[in-house]
């Protein structure tokens, strides 16, 4: 299973609004994955490379552009997985559990959000609900957000944007794509620490979140993507 904590804090911060730390935060993965994940560091690379001749604004820009700001995915994995399906809202009750169960503080985000869900991996005791949550629920949903960085499914995106919006904040942005490799890296790092189990991983499907949610009856939340905060409205104007 996994061979230590730190790589999933480490890869969490990666995924999180970049601040004046950021870069430190990213290339301390990166020394972590070429010790302990020489493979995952490989796919790490072309975004460590890119990232460390950017400013912070430049980051932020691409950050809020990415995930925020007509996002090419989102990072609330039951966004990701369920949409606007009931089953969202079943999803993000069960994450506010497990995380309350372990005190983990997810500050102002979501707690299905990407860096408080990999921030909860190495706190998971149960072994069994550990590896089923990495087969069914994060290598799943992982693959789906590297969908969207998909050539087709980012022309479709922009037509689509040209009909409705006047302006495409996109389309002349340098490296736009890059934090794919983030997502990428972090995939590779899952898959190696449950390898055991990750041949048995399907695609999820959006009744299977049944066996996963057996205690969730009703849906707490609207069904609409993540709200731009302040900051982002900024870089956006």
């Amino acid at each position: 299973m996994m061979k230590n904590k730190n790589q999933y804090n480490a890869l969490a911060n990666i995924f999180r609004y970049p601040d004046q730390g950021y870069l430190n935060n990213v290339n301390e993965c990166a020394e972590l994955l070429h010790k302990s994940y020489p493979e995952a560091y490989k796919e790490f690379l072309p975004f460590l490379n890119v990232l460390n001749k950017k400013s912070i604004y430049d980051i932020e820009e691409l950050f809020a552009k990415t995930f925020h700001i007509q996002a090419v995915c989102y990072l609330d994995i039951g966004y990701v997985l369920f949409a606007e399906d009931y089953k969202r809202g079943e999803f993000l009750v069960k994450m506010k559990n497990e995380q309350r169960k372990v005190n983990n503080d997810c500050g102002e985000e979501l707690a299905d959000n990407l860096p408080n869900v990999l921030a909860l991996l190495p706190m998971i005791e149960d072994s069994s609900f550990l590896e089923e949550f990495a087969s069914k629920i994060m290598i799943p949903a992982l693959k789906t957000m590297l969908k969207e960085f998909e050539a087709s499914r980012m022309e479709l995106k922009t037509k689509v944007r040209r009909k409705k919006q006047k302006v495409l904040i996109q389309e002349n942005i340098e490296h736009k794509n890059i934090y794919q490799y983030a997502i990428n890296t972090t995939l590779k790092v899952i898959e190696i620490d449950f390898k055991h189990v990750v041949n048995q991983a399907q695609e999820i499907k959006p009744d299977i979140a049944g066996s996963f949610l057996p205690n969730c009856n009703t849906c707490s939340v609207e069904h609409t993507p993540p709200k731009i905060k302040e900051h982002e409205k900024a870089i956006e104007k």
